[in-house]
């Protein structure tokens, strides 16, 4: 049976890594316009490659909390697949073995003149003068705001042959990544994990719920469901 979860921020907050959205846009007290977009890059890559040094420092030092476990811990009764809006790599260090990226991975750097050339920043620092084999200055491998999201084709194949659909971290506010609830079929059966009232997909069960609270619960009935089914 394929099981999908969509996460999102939320998940990793659990971890103490934070997000734009916790301060009206600033993000560690900068502007997301000034660190985060491609207009941003092209007139001071120095200061954004600093802020991202910043966020992977962050990552490095966090760690996977309980709701990345279960996510892993249900890989043992059912065809799990991730798809993230997070750009850490906390779900694969928590074990789960099919993870997609919709907004890139801090932990790779990228060619700025060819997408397809990715290295791992090993030392947790891309500097100005870290080029790819072209002669271009590495940049983050991660989507900035007004850039494409590359990877949203193979979310929507993946969402579409859910048996069970789970929405954990996110409001699915964010476009094109929260259009990947209208792929779920018909009649599959879609939880969303949110402390807040949260629009809610149609036929959808609300578990009000923090990730690292809320995911063993519903982990814990569907593996039940799945041994009464077998």
């Amino acid at each position: 049976m394929d099981l999908v979860v969509f996460s999102g921020a939320g998940v990793s907050a659990e971890s103490g890594i934070s997000t734009f959205r916790d301060s009206d846009g600033l993000w560690e007290h900068y502007d997301v316009m000034d660190v985060a977009t491609p207009e941003a890059w092209n007139k001071d890559r120095e200061l954004v490659l600093n802020f991202y040094d910043e966020r992977r420092a962050q990552v490095i030092n966090a760690d996977p909390n309980k709701a990345h476990y279960t996510i892993k811990a249900l890989e043992e009764y059912f065809n799990v697949s991730v798809i993230t809006q997070n750009i850490d790599d906390l779900h694969e260090r928590a074990g789960s073995t099919n993870v997609l990226h919709l907004h890139g991975e801090i932990m790779k750097a990228r060619s700025s003149v060819d997408s397809e050339l990715l290295y791992e920043v090993d030392n947790g620092i891309i500097q100005l003068g870290d080029k790819c084999e072209k002669g271009s200055q590495l940049r983050p491998h991660v989507v900035w705001f007004g850039e494409a999201v590359p990877e949203m084709e193979q979310a929507y194949h993946i969402v579409a042959k859910a048996d069970l659909f789970i929405v954990v971290g996110t409001s699915l506010n964010v476009y094109p990544a929260a259009g990947s609830v209208q792929f779920v079929r018909q009649h599959v059966p879609i939880f969303v994990i949110d402390p807040k009232d949260v629009p809610l997909p149609e036929g959808a069960i609300h578990i009000k719920e923090k990730a690292s609270i809320g995911l063993p619960i519903l982990a814990e009935e569907l593996v039940d469901q799945y041994r009464s089914d077998q």
